[in-house]
């Protein structure tokens, strides 16, 4: 991917590389109603799977994939990260955590059936390398799932684009339906357990202007309530599938048919 002007593998995660405690606390405030985890279990199996969390952070997502797959295997690049994930899994046979990038998953080929990446490395174009390393090591017939966020639900999505006047959404959409994927847009709930929270939590996922309009705006849109603030949150649930036949690469000429499988 390219990040000021040059070429780099792995692109810094400002929020959980440097404030890995307060992203812990965002993990449990987001989609508190699990409309994310519905949807995944109504598109992707992963009972009795072999999952790989591309970018797994501190591990959050692990055990809960653990619960019924039959292995789950945590990729990230930062080593802090990685420890923290390694501790959170501790005593879980059927989980590993290892260091890796997107572009080059420590993993054989075809040892998955279901790669899952949440807000991690997979933005749009640029991520060619990644989704090729995710075919590869996808059997046939499994599933590439990519959730991230979408800015076009406000007040969050406002926010972002207010941090990155240059994203042009339409863009990145247009990409992954050109790469095959499904989309659906899911709206959920964050809700923070009090006001500390919640500012702690915004002020590491924007700069400090917008921030700080998100705090004020988080306070405006809960006047009415007590004690919690909840939040809209709109991503992306993309998904696509590994072919597991045969399929026709070429239109055969006269005498010769041609058949490659993917």
């Amino acid at each position: 991917m390219r990040i000021f002007g040059r070429r780099t593998e792995v692109v810094p995660s400002p929020n959980i590389w440097y404030h890995a405690d307060v992203y812990e606390r965002e993990n449990q405030v987001q989609d508190v109603d699990d409309a994310i985890w519905a949807y995944l279990a109504s598109q992707v199996m992963w009972h009795g799977a072999d999952v790989v969390d591309v970018g797994c952070g501190a591990g959050f997502h692990l055990p809960r994939f653990a619960t019924t797959a039959n292995s789950v295997v945590g990729v990230e690049p930062h080593p802090p990260l990685v420890r923290r994930a390694s501790r959170r899994t501790a005593g879980r046979p059927s989980v590993a955590v290892l260091k890796g990038t997107a572009q080059r998953l420590p993993l054989p080929d075809a040892s998955a059936d279901v790669v899952h990446a949440r807000t991690a490395y997979f933005f749009g174009p640029g991520c060619e390398p990644g989704l090729a390393e995710a075919d590869r090591v996808l059997r046939p017939g499994g599933a590439l799932v990519i959730v991230d966020l979408d800015t076009g639900v406000a007040p969050y999505g406002d926010w972002m684009l207010a941090d990155l006047p240059r994203y042009r959404q339409a863009e990145v959409d247009t990409f992954f339906a050109d790469e095959g994927f499904t989309c659906e847009r899911i709206t959920t709930r964050w809700s923070f357990p009090d006001r500390e929270t919640m500012e702690a939590v915004l002020r590491i996922e924007f700069s400090p202007r917008v921030a700080a309009r998100a705090v004020v705006e988080t306070l405006r849109l809960n006047r009415d309530t007590e004690g919690r603030f909840d939040l809209p949150v709109g991503y992306r649930v993309l998904v696509r599938r590994k072919p597991d036949g045969l399929v026709r690469a070429s239109v055969p000429r006269a005498g010769h048919g041609t058949l490659a499988e993917s």
